[in-house]
């Protein structure tokens, strides 16, 4: 009976071109490249050997600045063999792992998970992008940091978030305690930071799309606070776009 070793691995990723973290069949993924990088280092082809299980599922065009994610493989070795092996059949491409651990036979990336963090990058400047084209959302306007700031202090704590639920979401529940949702202004850059135990689907693209309309003075704090409370999807704003967000970390247990 083959044995298997878990391992935790941090993992960094440009979510350019591709589909998302999960496999699909319309296009290139985070875990197929995972997966068929862990096949050509432990040299086995069985497809039900070598599943990476993500934190979170991230969205087409969404980037990775520290995802977690753990992978149990047919052989025991030092911790960075595995990180260079994988890099190594990764081939230099939009994914990148950035350290491995051994990890208990009971850890899992998603269900161990006590809170993921996530920030969303906003640049507003007339200039086309070029060193950060896709990696971050243009928009031409200069928006209104602090009316961003007071409608954001709406949304914070545990809310029915169904208004910034997409219609495709697998949540049992629309509830969801959020624990921070920071605007941050730093020149032309915006960033927008929060953090919870987890999120429901393009719910940070939903809060950060209807931010905008604040900042842009389309919407006051308070059309925050009733799109809210309708708990209704259409009442939403608008849905950012995926360009500008990034998974940012994942705490665990000790």
């Amino acid at each position: 009976m083959t044995e298997f070793t878990r391992y935790k691995l941090t993992i960094e990723y440009d979510g350019t071109g591709l589909v998302g973290w999960q496999r699909q069949e319309n296009g290139l993924s985070v875990q197929q490249l995972l997966e068929e990088a862990a096949q050509k280092f432990c040299r086995t082809y069985d497809p039900e050997q070598n599943r990476f299980y993500a934190a979170g599922r991230t969205d087409a065009g969404v980037h990775a600045l520290g995802m977690v994610a753990h992978v149990d493989l047919p052989r025991d070795d030092e911790p960075f063999k595995v990180m260079s092996g994988l890099n190594y059949h990764l081939h230099n491409g939009p994914v990148a792992v950035l350290k491995a651990e051994r990890a208990a036979e009971d850890f899992h990336a998603r269900f161990s998970a006590l809170k993921r963090y996530y920030r969303y990058h906003i640049i507003c400047r007339d200039a086309p992008l070029t060193l950060q084209k896709h990696k971050a959302w243009q928009v031409r306007d200069k928006l209104d940091t602090d009316a961003m700031r007071e409608a954001a202090a709406h949304l914070i704590g545990k809310h029915d978030f169904t208004t910034f639920r997409s219609v495709q979401c697998q949540s049992e529940s629309p509830v969801k305690t959020l624990d921070s949702l920071e605007v941050i202004e730093a020149g032309e850059h915006v960033y927008v930071d929060c953090s919870a135990r987890s999120f429901l689907h393009h719910q940070v693209r939903s809060m950060v799309g209807c931010l905008y309309y604040v900042g842009k003075g389309k919407w006051t704090p308070d059309d925050m606070k009733a799109a809210l409370e309708a708990a209704d999807r259409t009442a939403l704003g608008f849905n950012a776009p995926p360009d500008g967000l990034y998974f940012v970390k994942v705490d665990y247990p000790d």
